[in-house]
């Protein structure tokens, strides 16, 4: 994915993903569990750390565990930038 990694909070990129179809299912301690039902009703699930700034290394595993479900090109205007 080409440009630079945005710095996001885990709650702006919890929305990120709920526009996606992504609910809130649990939380433990500061880790948001977010889960929805995709293709054959298989369960898709994503866990996102709700800090004030995730570390751009957090940030990367967790877009690329989203372009498993989420298609690279719908991920990159939320998530990089020029």
């Amino acid at each position: 994915m080409p440009g630079k990694l945005r710095r996001l909070s885990g709650q702006e990129v919890a929305a990120i993903l709920g526009q996606f179809g992504f609910l809130p299912l649990a939380q433990r301690g500061s880790h948001l569990k977010l889960r929805r039902l995709g293709v054959e009703g298989r369960k898709e699930t994503l866990v996102v750390p709700l800090h004030n700034e995730l570390d751009r290394g957090t940030l990367r595993s967790i877009v690329r565990q989203a372009s498993r479900y989420i298609s690279e090109e719908n991920l990159r205007p939320y998530f990089f930038g020029d």
